[in-house]
C-alpha cells in the first residue's frame, strides 16, 4: 500500500526520537522509486507495545471497536506487528495526515506523544462542532468531526425536528458538542433551547460576525449547507461565548413588549393618515384608532401584573423608574432585554449591545467619515431610550448640565441625544447592578 512505505518517514516528523530502521540516516523521499522491503527488527516489532506502556487507554478502533488492546497475553491481546499495522491504518491512508500544517487536522494541535495515543481512540467523548442554519421551515445541521470529516442533515424546525436532532445526534456518538447558531429573530430560540437542554453547549452569534469570517475565508458561495460548514468553522476557531435560555418570564415580558411596540408603530400610522384622509375614511380609521388605544391598555396592564408577580422583576422595576425620563414603559423594555440575570460584564458592553457606542473610520492621518451610531443592537431598545433622553436632556437638571458641557464643546444636536441615549442605557445597568436607587449627585458631580 502507498501509506505503508511513507509510514517511518511520517515517523520521524511526529516522533524526532524514533530510529529508523536502517541505521540512522532519514529516510528520503523517493515517490517514483520502489523501496527494497525491510527486515523487521526487534525495535520495529516491539515499537506498539512500547507505545501500550505510555497509552494504556488506547482502544483498537480499527477492528475490535470500543475493546482494548492488551499487552499481557490474554484473549484480546495484540501482536506487535499486527498492533503496528492498527497504527499505519489508524491514520489516515495517505501522507497529508501527517503534515502539521494542515490548520484541518486535529493533529496539528497535540505534542507528539499525545498525537500517537490519540490514534485508535473512538470520539465519543472528544469536542465536536456543530453549525446549524435556521430557517423558519428547516434547520441545516453540518457536524465537525474531531478528525476533520463533516456529516450533513436537514430537520425541521419544529418540536418533533428538535427531538430527531438529537436522537440523530445521540446515534452517532455526539455526546459532547458545541453548537453555533445566528441569531435570526426567534426562529432559533426554540432549537437552542431544546440543545441546551439535551446538555449541549449552545452559542448564538451575530450575523455580521459570521458573514465577515466567511468572507475571510474566502467563500464564494452561499447556500443553507455552506452556511452550516461555515458556522462549524467559525465554531471551532473562534469558540463563542455560551448562550443561556431566558427565564420564561423574561421572555414571555420581552414578547409582550415587541407586541407593545407593533401596535404603538401602527397606533401612530393610522393616526397621521387621519389627518390627510377623506372625510369618508375617517370612521373606519376612528373604529381601528379605538381598537388599537383598547388593546394597548390591555398588554400594558399583562405587563404590569407580569413585573408584579415576580419579587425580583417588581424590585428591578422599581429601581428603574428611579432614574429620571424613564417610565413604566421604558423601564419594561429594559428588563426584557437585560436579562434577569444581568448576561453583560459591565455597563459599556450594555450599551455597546444596544448599539449605542460610536464607531469612527479614521485611516493615518485620513478622516473617512465623521463618527456615528453603530446602531447593531436591537433596535427596539434604541427606540424606547429615545424619548427618555429627551425628557432627561430638557427636563432634568443632571441631563441640562449634561447637555451644556456638549454644546461647549461644539456637539450637534443629535450628537447630544445620542449621547444622553448611551448614558442613560449605562445608568440603568448600573443601577441594576448595585441595586441601589438613581442617584442624582453622583451624576452632577461627574460632570461638572
Amino acid at each position: 500500500m502507498k501509506h505503508h512505505r511513507y509510514f517511518p518517514e511520517a515517523m520521524l516528523r511526529i516522533c524526532p526520537g524514533y530510529r529508523p530502521a536502517d541505521g540512522g540516516e532519514p529516510v528520503a523521499r523517493a515517490r517514483r522509486v520502489r523501496r527494497r522491503p525491510r527486515e523487521q527488527r526487534a525495535e520495529w516489532l516491539n515499537f506498539p507495545e512500547a507505545m501500550l506502556r505510555i497509552c494504556p487507554g488506547l482502544y483498537d478502533y480499527s477492528v475490535r471497536k470500543n475493546r482494548p488492546v492488551l499487552s499481557d497475553g490474554g484473549p484480546d491481546a495484540v501482536s506487535g506487528l499486527r498492533l503496528s499495522r492498527l497504527f499505519r491504518r489508524s491514520f489516515a491512508p495517505d501522507r497529508r495526515s501527517f503534515s502539521c500544517d494542515k490548520p484541518d487536522s486535529i493533529m496539528d494541535r497535540l505534542s507528539p506523544v499525545t498525537r500517537i495515543c490519540k490514534v485508535g481512540f473512538t470520539m465519543e467523548n472528544e469536542l465536536h462542532f456543530i453549525g446549524i442554519d435556521v430557517a423558519k421551515a428547516k434547520l441545516d445541521v453540518d457536524i465537525l468531526r474531531p478528525d476533520g470529516r463533516h456529516r450533513c442533515k436537514k430537520f425541521d424546525n419544529t418540536l418533533s425536528g428538535h427531538e430527531a436532532l438529537v436522537r440523530w445526534l445521540r446515534g452517532h456518538d455526539v455526546n459532547r458538542a458545541h453548537v453555533c447558531m445566528e441569531s435570526t429573530s426567534t426562529y432559533m430560540e426554540d432549537a437552542a433551547a431544546h440543545l441546551s437542554d439535551a446538555g449541549y453547549t449552545v452559542s448564538i452569534i451575530n450575523p455580521a460576525l459570521s458573514k465577515a469570517f466567511a468572507q475571510s475565508e474566502g467563500l464564494r458561495s452561499k447556500t443553507d449547507k455552506v452556511d452550516a460548514r461555515m458556522l462549524a468553522h467559525f465554531c471551532r476557531e473562534k469558540r463563542p461565548s455560551a448562550w443561556e435560555a431566558p427565564h420564561p418570564t423574561e421572555r414571555a415580558l420581552k414578547a409582550l413588549v415587541l407586541r407593545h411596540q407593533a401596535l404603538t408603530e401602527m397606533q401612530t400610522q393610522e393616526k397621521n393618515r387621519r389627518e390627510t384622509a377623506p372625510e369618508v375614511q375617517l370612521a373606519s380609521i376612528d373604529i381601528l384608532l379605538g381598537c388599537l388605544s383598547a388593546e394597548l391598555a390591555r398588554i400594558e396592564k399583562q405587563i404590569k401584573d407580569l413585573t408584579d408577580n415576580d419579587p425580583d422583576m417588581k424590585r428591578r422595576r422599581k429601581l428603574l423608574n428611579s432614574i429620571p425620563g424613564i417610565g413604566e414603559k421604558t423601564a419594561a423594555v429594559l428588563l426584557a432585554y437585560t436579562g434577569l440575570r444581568l448576561k453583560f460584564g459591565t455597563a459599556r458592553q450594555f450599551a455597546a449591545y444596544a448599539g449605542l457606542t460610536p464607531v469612527q473610520h479614521e485611516s493615518g492621518s485620513s478622516v473617512m467619515r465623521a463618527s456615528r451610531m453603530s446602531k447593531a443592537g436591537p433596535v427596539q431598545l434604541r427606540k424606547a431610550l429615545y424619548m427618555p433622553a429627551l425628557s432627561a436632556l430638557y427636563h432634568t437638571a443632571w441631563g441640562k448640565a449634561f447637555r451644556k458641557r456638549l454644546e461647549e464643546s461644539g456637539k450637534r444636536a443629535k450628537v447630544i441625544i445620542g449621547a444622553m441615549m448611551r448614558k442613560l442605557a449605562q445608568v440603568a445597568y448600573g443601577v441594576l447592578k448595585s441595586g441601589k436607587a438613581f442617584d442624582a449627585s453622583q451624576h452632577e458631580l461627574l460632570i461638572a
